[in-house]
C-alpha cells in the first residue's frame, strides 16, 4: 500500500489515496471492534440501491488497522459549495434529496438507532434525572426502521464528474426515524457556527419529507445527549444547552 497520497487527515485516523483504492488508515490502539463494524456496515449498506464505495480489504498495516475502499473520483459537495457559495442553498437542496433516498432505504441488520441512543445516554455524564428524562423522551418517540446515515453532512457527498452521487462514512448508520438523522445533521451546523445554514437545511428537509419541524427538532436533545460522548469540550457548551432545555 502507498500512503504518499493524503485525502484528509481526521483526529484518530488519515485517508489516503492509492490509484483506485482509498484507504483509512487508522492510529494505534484503535478499537478493533469499532474498526470491523464500520466496515461490515457499510458492507451491509452497499446491498440497498444507494451508491456507495466498496469496502475492497480490512487489515493492518505496522500495527495500525485499515480498511481499504474503492475510490470514487470527484469533488466532495463541502468543495462545490466552497467553491460556488453564492449557491450554497441549490447544493443544500441536492444534499436533502440525496438524504431522502438514504432514508427510502430499508437494510434490517443495522443497529436500532433508538437502541444505540439509549445506550450512549446512559453513558453520557448528565445526571441520573436528566438521563431518564432522555431515555423516557427517546421511549416516547416514533419507531421506524429507515437506513440513516448518522454523519450526514456535505463532506460525505461526492458529486463525480458525470454528476452521479457517492455517499461515503459509513461509521455511524443504523436503521431508525428519519428525522432524527435530520436533527443529527441540523445539529452538526449549530456545532460548526453555521446556524443559517442549518436553518435553511431544516426548512428544505420537512418541506421535502413533509414533516413538521416541531416535529425534527424534537430529536435534537436526544442527538446532543449522544455527541456529548465525543468529548470535544468545544462543543460542551451548545449541546448543553439543548440537553438541558425541557421542550426545543
Amino acid at each position: 500500500m502507498n500512503f504518499d497520497h493524503v485525502l484528509a487527515t481526521r483526529e484518530r485516523k488519515t485517508i489516503y489515496r492509492d490509484g483506485d483504492k482509498c484507504i483509512k488508515k487508522f492510529i494505534k490502539g484503535y478499537s478493533k471492534a469499532d474498526v470491523l463494524n464500520e466496515a461490515l456496515n457499510q458492507a451491509r449498506v452497499e446491498e440497498t440501491d444507494l451508491n456507495i464505495p466498496a469496502v475492497l480489504e480490512v487489515t493492518m498495516v505496522d500495527g495500525c488497522w485499515v480498511i481499504v475502499f474503492e475510490f470514487i473520483e470527484g469533488k466532495t459537495l463541502s468543495q462545490i459549495i466552497a467553491e460556488d457559495p453564492d449557491n450554497t442553498k441549490k447544493y443544500i437542496e441536492k444534499m436533502v434529496d440525496i438524504q431522502l433516498e438514504v432514508h427510502e432505504q430499508k437494510c434490517p441488520l443495522l443497529t436500532n438507532h433508538r437502541d444505540k441512543m439509549f445506550r450512549k445516554i446512559s453513558l453520557s455524564d448528565y445526571d441520573p434525572m436528566t438521563k431518564y428524562e432522555l431515555q423516557t423522551h427517546l421511549n416516547g418517540m416514533p419507531r421506524h426502521n429507515k437506513v440513516c446515515h448518522g454523519d450526514f453532512r456535505p463532506s460525505n457527498i461526492i458529486i463525480t464528474p458525470d454528476d452521479k452521487h457517492y455517499i461515503i462514512d459509513w461509521a455511524h448508520v443504523t436503521k431508525g426515524n428519519a428525522s432524527a438523522d435530520a436533527a443529527r445533521t441540523y445539529l452538526l451546523y449549530l456545532l460548526t457556527n453555521r446556524k443559517e445554514e442549518g436553518d435553511y437545511y431544516m426548512k428544505t428537509f420537512c418541506k421535502k419529507a413533509e414533516t413538521p419541524r416541531p416535529y425534527v427538532e424534537r430529536w435534537l436533545r436526544i442527538v446532543a445527549a449522544s455527541q456529548s460522548l465525543k468529548g470535544n469540550k468545544d462543543e460542551q457548551e451548545v449541546l448543553s444547552q439543548i440537553v438541558n432545555v425541557v421542550q426545543f
